[in-house]
C-alpha cells in the first residue's frame, strides 16, 4: 500500500514542486486585437500572447538548457518577386539574432500571401521534424507584434508547445548575451 501511494504521489509532487515556465494564463485585454494584429507591427505589445507561453530571458535560457526548442526569428524584410528574377529576400544589412535561431522573415504579418503561408507551414514541419509537440520559440525585437502573430499562427496550425520571447533580440542583447549574424531561410 505504501509503495503504491509513493508511486502515485511522486509524479504529483514533481509536477507541483517544479515551477512552470513563463506566463501561461493569458486573458485577452482591450489592447489585444480579437485575432491577429493587422497593422502597426512596431508598437507596444501586451504582456502575453493567447494560447502560448510568454518567456523572459532567464526562462528562455532554462528552456534552451532543458528542451532544445527551435528558435524562430520572424524579423521582416523586403521580398522581390519578379518574373524571371525569382523569389528573393532583399536584405542589405546583416541581421543579428540569437545563437541557433532560424530566420523566417515575414511570417508575422496579420495576413500572409498564400505562398508565404504555405512556405511557413513547410518550414515549421521541417524544423519540428513533423512533431507538433516540438517546442517552438517565436521572437523578433521588443515591441514587435510579428512574433506575437507568428506564435498564434503556429498554434492554429496545431503546434502545442509554442513560446513567445517578447523581449526578442533586444532583450537578449540587454542581458549581455551574444548575438550572431543570421541569414533568412530561402523561400522556394
Amino acid at each position: 500500500m505504501k509503495r503504491s501511494l509513493l508511486l502515485i504521489s511522486l509524479p504529483l509532487c514533481l509536477a507541483a514542486c517544479q515551477p512552470d515556465l513563463g506566463v501561461t494564463d493569458c486573458e485577452r485585454t482591450p489592447e489585444m486585437p480579437p485575432g491577429l494584429k493587422m497593422e502597426h507591427y512596431r508598437s507596444p505589445t501586451p504582456a502575453c500572447v493567447p494560447d502560448a507561453i510568454t518567456l523572459n530571458t532567464a526562462e528562455l535560457q532554462r528552456l534552451l538548457a532543458e528542451q532544445q526548442p527551435v528558435l524562430i526569428d520572424v524579423w521582416a524584410i523586403l521580398r522581390r518577386v519578379d518574373e524571371g528574377f525569382g523569389n528573393t529576400w532583399l536584405n542589405s544589412e546583416p541581421h543579428a539574432s540569437l545563437p541557433g535561431a532560424v530566420w523566417l522573415p515575414n511570417v508575422g504579418y496579420g495576413t500572409l500571401e498564400p505562398d508565404i503561408e504555405a512556405w511557413f507551414q513547410r518550414e515549421l514541419h521541417h524544423l519540428s521534424a513533423g512533431d507538433k509537440a516540438k517546442p517552438l520559440v517565436f521572437f523578433c525585437v521588443a515591441d514587435c507584434w510579428m512574433s506575437w502573430n507568428a506564435a498564434q499562427r503556429a498554434r492554429a496550425y496545431g503546434y502545442n508547445q509554442v513560446y513567445w520571447y517578447k523581449l526578442g533580440v533586444d532583450g537578449w542583447k540587454e542581458a549581455g548575451l551574444p548575438l550572431v549574424e543570421v541569414n533568412p531561410v530561402t523561400i522556394d
